[in-house]
């Protein structure tokens, strides 16, 4: 138990890190940066915005305990969506393969989390139950 204890942290202390702490970083002390990443790709400048409320907002519901667990899984899928469309989109706009890779990576960590959060609340994640019919959300 300590040992997924411990791993939960390490990968969800990453997510907080590199999805709230350096964006809100970015937005507080050099906010001239703050759509170096997403106008390039052709997004709106105030997408980046937009971009980094969410991704804060995602990383204080993870890793805040007493967050409710919907509030939870809504803040991983938040942060899931944001990493795959970032992974898209430099697929389909510059092709660099590190830019491609780099939100993979940072997925997988965050999937790391998601896992061992669910070990430690003694839940299987694949196998959650609906909580208004009591059917398994799989079937």
């Amino acid at each position: 138990m300590k040992k997924n204890r411990i791993i939960f942290w390490i990968a969800t202390v990453f997510i907080v890190i590199w999805e709230g702490i350096m964006p809100l970083g970015t937005l507080l002390f050099a906010p001239q940066y703050i759509n170096a990443g997403t106008k390039p790709l052709g997004y709106p400048d105030y997408f980046a915005y937009a971009l980094i409320i969410c991704k804060v907002l995602g990383v204080i519901a993870i890793a805040i305990p007493q967050v409710p667990a919907k509030l939870k899984e809504w803040a991983y899928a938040g942060l899931t969506f944001s990493l795959l469309f970032a992974f898209i989109s430099h697929a389909c706009v510059d092709k660099n393969i590190t830019y491609m890779l780099l939100p993979l990576i940072v997925l997988a960590i965050l999937m790391l989390s998601y896992v061992y959060r669910s070990k430690l609340a003694g839940v299987n994640p694949a196998s959650h139950q609906n909580e208004y019919t009591g059917a398994s959300a799989l079937s």
